[in-house]
């Protein structure tokens, strides 16, 4: 009997978003938007590419406008049909039709492992996937494809990693420690999360993107309050590797956006503009000019 295939990811969308206030007072920061689509839209992309079927957001009492945007909006449609903005209206109607959409309002202790036991009831005794729904990794293929080839050919638990070239970076992050399998693959000892650069077991930054057994619900359960009283999802995982194996992948061709950082949510607001065709030449004319008279 062959594995049992990836089909449901659950997103984690239930935080305040303090470090964006006060825009974040009444707008969910993963409703933030990438030039001109909400940064959760980039994340629900990515696991549809992958062959993701249910897409389980959880979500908090000030996160309404996610759901909405991903419902279909029968006034708006028929406004765009009168005004004949056939564009505009296939977008809109794209969205809703991606996937089955899930919603669960998160419950318990604060911190980024609570929002995954919340899902348990929808998961159920199955493989699923976990993807932040404020930070996205682009890359060709898909992230959490690569993730699922991963657990397709070696099965168990899977991290998505990246290598952090700049060492003092090192610090903002979950590191790997772990034995190289092959090519691109680590069996992982432990996470340690956060270490000071020069108590760093590598440079592998194993964070962003996970695939579970269903284990880790267990795990979850049993984990305690750890940092700042929190449920943190590392301290399962951490947990899970001494019960089974648990890998590290680090992405091919991978682009990091942190959009959770407002420098770094700057920085990919210009680089996905400067892409467009119909912004790019412009705005690159305007940063230009603007850098000469600053």
């Amino acid at each position: 009997m062959g594995k049992k295939k990836i089909r449901k990811v659950v997103i984690p969308a239930a935080g305040y978003g303090t470090r964006f206030l006060p825009a974040t007072k009444a707008q969910p920061k993963e409703m933030l938007p990438i030039v001109d689509k909400p940064i959760i839209q980039y994340v629900v992309e990515e696991a549809v590419r992958s062959g993701i079927e249910d897409i389980i957001i959880v979500t908090g009492w000030q996160k309404k406008s996610i759901e909405d945007h991903f419902d279909y909006p029968f006034e708006l449609e028929k406004r765009l049909e009168k005004a004949g903005k056939m564009k505009e209206l296939e977008e809109v109607r794209k969205i809703a039709e991606m996937a089955n959409f899930i919603y669960v309002r998160q419950k318990g202790p604060y911190g980024n492992g609570t929002p995954v036991l919340c899902a348990r009831h929808v998961v159920g005794d199955e493989p699923f996937a976990v993807l932040w729904g404020d930070e996205f990794i682009a890359s060709e293929p898909p992230r959490l494809q690569q993730m699922m080839e991963v657990y397709e050919e070696i099965g168990g638990s899977v991290v998505s990693a990246i290598t952090i070239k700049n060492r003092r970076e090192l610090s903002k992050y979950g590191i790997a420690d772990g034995e190289h399998v092959k090519k691109n693959i680590w069996r992982l000892n432990k996470i340690v999360e956060k270490p000071k650069p020069e108590d760093a077991p590598s440079n592998l930054a194993a964070h962003g993107g996970y695939i579970f057994t269903p284990s880790i619900f267990s795990c979850l359960a049993q984990t305690r309050p750890g940092r700042d009283g929190e449920i943190w999802l590392v301290d399962a995982i951490n947990m899970l590797i001494a019960q089974e194996p648990v890998n590290a992948v680090e992405i091919k061709n991978a682009r990091y956006y942190d959009t959770g950082n407002k420098l770094e949510y700057l920085k990919a607001n210009i680089e996905f503009a400067l892409r467009r065709q119909e912004l790019g030449t412009d705005l690159r004319k305007y940063l230009k000019k603007l850098t000469q008279s600053l």
